[in-house]
């Protein structure tokens, strides 16, 4: 049996009771674990329906639904440090083109993934809705 505590070393945000939210992306951390199964292709889905930023222009709250599906290799994104990653830009001015670019860089960056994806759905603002959807390595087939 594989030894546990050396497996999840490096998870510091998943051991905190509390949560200190970063207040910006740059200060946000993205945290990994190893996979399991790197020998095998499956596909990693997490759902974000209450993401918000802030427009760059107007600093007025925009509101959207990140989803992002990835195919690992030999590390996993850990959810909790997924979902102060993307808290962090609740008060960062940013376009949705750009949010959600950086959002796939930042996954990319720290678990090196075979493919990912990062799609997101913004809720309509002066009448239109803007969806965006950045790739890495490929299309994930389903």
């Amino acid at each position: 049996m594989e030894n546990n505590k050396e497996r999840f070393k490096d998870l510091t945000l998943l051991k905190r009771s509390e949560n200190n939210y970063p207040t910006s992306p740059d200060q946000a951390k993205l945290e990994t674990f190893d996979n399991k199964f790197p020998d095998r292709d499956y596909v990693i889905t997490f759902d974000c329906p209450e993401y918000t930023s802030l427009c760059p222009v107007t600093n007025q709250p925009d509101f959207g639904h990140i989803i992002i599906r990835y195919i690992a290799d030999k590390k996993c994104v850990e959810s909790k440090s997924l979902k102060l990653y993307l808290y962090s830009f609740r008060n960062a001015n940013t376009f949705h083109e750009e949010s959600v670019n950086t959002i796939l860089d930042a996954l990319v960056a720290v678990a090196k993934p075979r493919k990912a994806e990062v799609v997101g759905l913004f809720r309509p603002r002066g009448g239109i809705a803007i969806n965006v959807k950045a790739t890495y390595g490929g299309k994930i087939d389903e």
